[in-house]
């Protein structure tokens, strides 16, 4: 009996021992029950009005399966359509803005075009305009990828325009950073459309560009919805791919004949090609090469822009034989080609990309040529390709030999043109005849030893023998000199 009230005793015992921790336990999770609805409630009332991010890779599995659905019909997964802007904006020619009407005088790049306007809107009757809102990237002096294409693009559509309007953004003609370009939005209206064109977002929304202050503007919202859509649609300089009209191969290593009598093929090519250095102008120098095969020195323009090193222009010195890598590039103003895109690296001096000088000491050749040679003459050339096979083409002389230098003599002065714009004010050109050819001759900006201004005046009827680099202006070759004293005047 004992022994039974001591086993119930134990057991009943037990009983208590187990109810008290079931009901810690219980206790214990109301009291985390709390605690979480506590900590809930602190966060809902901390992130009101803010959206919360959902966490990368989380996801709730009855929503997942809601998703699954057929992709045809998901509109999250259906290609989005595209916008067309430039057509969307419009242009409303009662807005306070400047607006004129223009024709294309001469395309510079993608972003930047030489329009003719009346005199009484600039006094040169050249409007420099720098498209609004866009930067497309270059092709002139630098050479950039999708640069070309940008360029292309712009020449393409103002090419075939019926009517273009040049606008400011207010009502005033604004001057950009160099003063002598104005910043202006184009329109365009294409052929068959009563509508006009905004060709700053066309080119934004075809991702030609990248943004130049795009939201400041009085059509920045316009203007950011195009680049952000170009950015979707991965277009052009958002598509991460590789521009099929940019070199990016080594540089072909050729001679000046072959580049000058070859130069359309190697547009957009990059070229290493050696030469001596005879006239450094405008930020870039004229170099020529002689070829004794022909008998005829070869030219090109190197332009180097604005970037060089000390290091670099000693390389690009008057006089040096140097080794010239560059692309090849149209320059539309001139209409000429030359080479930019220029390198040099000083902590590796042999790299292949870079310029390099060879030797120093040299003169300009200024080679005596006959006004009729430089007018009409003809020069034969002969190719051999890899196979051995020989062929032969006919070039008017100047224009294979077009950037050497030259001399020539006996020229009478029959007139005198000089330029009034400001940049190159008191510049000359004299027309000249020889044995009854004419020759035109292009003077720089000159003034005498006491800094006064040689005028017309000092060359008019006069006859004179020149020295000058063979250039080319408005579709004719003329003799460019840049120091006084390469006019001599003989009588």
């Amino acid at each position: 009996m004992n022994s039974f009230k001591k086993i119930l005793a134990v057991v009943m015992l037990a009983c208590i021992l187990l109810g008290c921790m079931a009901a810690c336990d219980t206790k214990k999770e109301n009291d985390g029950d709390k605690e979480s609805q506590k900590i809930e409630s602190t966060e809902t009332e901390s992130t009101q009005g803010t959206e919360v991010p959902e966490t990368e890779g989380a996801s709730d599995p009855e929503s997942e399966s809601a998703n699954e659905t057929d992709p045809e019909t998901d509109p999250e997964t259906e290609e989005p359509e595209f916008v067309d802007y430039a057509d969307e904006l419009k242009l409303d020619m009662n807005s306070d803005t400047f607006k004129q009407t223009v024709t294309v005088k001469s395309f510079i790049d993608g972003d930047t075009t030489h329009f003719n306007v009346p005199t009484s809107v600039i006094d040169t009757g050249v409007l420099k305009a720098r498209y609004l809102g866009i930067n497309t990237p270059e092709s002139t002096g630098k050479i950039e990828e999708w640069g070309k294409a940008a360029s292309n693009f712009t020449k393409e559509k103002l090419s075939s325009a019926t009517s273009i309007i040049v606008e400011s953004d207010n009502a005033n003609l604004n001057a950009d950073s160099t003063g002598d370009r104005y910043l202006l939005w184009v329109w365009y209206k294409p052929a068959g459309s009563d509508e006009y064109r905004n060709l700053n977002i066309e080119i934004l929304q075809n991702g030609l560009a990248i943004a130049s202050n795009s939201a400041n503007n009085r059509y920045g919202t316009t203007c950011m919805a195009a680049i952000n859509q170009a950015k979707a649609f991965k277009m052009a300089v958002y598509s991460g791919q590789k521009d099929p009209d940019f070199y990016y191969g080594e540089a072909q290593v050729i001679t000046l004949k072959e580049l000058r009598c070859n130069i359309e093929e190697y547009n957009g090519t990059k070229v290493a090609f050696t030469g001596i250095i005879t006239v450094n102008y405008n930020n870039g120098v004229y170099v020529e090469s002689f070829d004794e095969e022909t008998g005829i020195w070869y030219g090109i323009y190197v332009y180097y822009g604005f970037g060089m090193s000390g290091s670099a222009l000693e390389i690009l010195t008057e006089g040096n034989e140097s080794r010239i890598v560059g692309t090849v590039s149209y320059y539309e103003t001139g209409g000429t080609y030359q080479v930019s895109g220029l390198t040099y690296r000083v902590m590796n001096p042999d790299d292949p990309s870079n310029i390099k000088k060879l030797s120093d000491g040299h003169s300009p050749v200024y080679l005596p040529t006959t006004p009729d040679r430089f007018v009409n003459g003809k020069v034969d050339i002969t190719f051999t390709d890899d196979e051995e096979t020989q062929t032969t083409e006919t070039y008017n002389y100047a224009e294979v030999a077009i950037n050497s230098s030259i001399s020539m003599e006996g020229l009478k002065v029959k007139s005198v043109y000089t330029t009034t714009t400001e940049s190159s004010y008191g510049a000359m050109t004299l027309t000249c005849e020889a044995n009854g050819v004419t020759v035109d001759v292009r003077t720089d900006v000159f003034r005498d030893e006491n800094g006064e201004l040689i005028t017309a005046d000092y060359y008019q009827g006069k006859t004179i023998n020149v020295k000058g680099i063979i250039d080319y202006f408005s579709g004719n070759h003329q003799i460019k000199v840049f120091l006084p004293e390469h006019i001599t005047i003989v009588e």
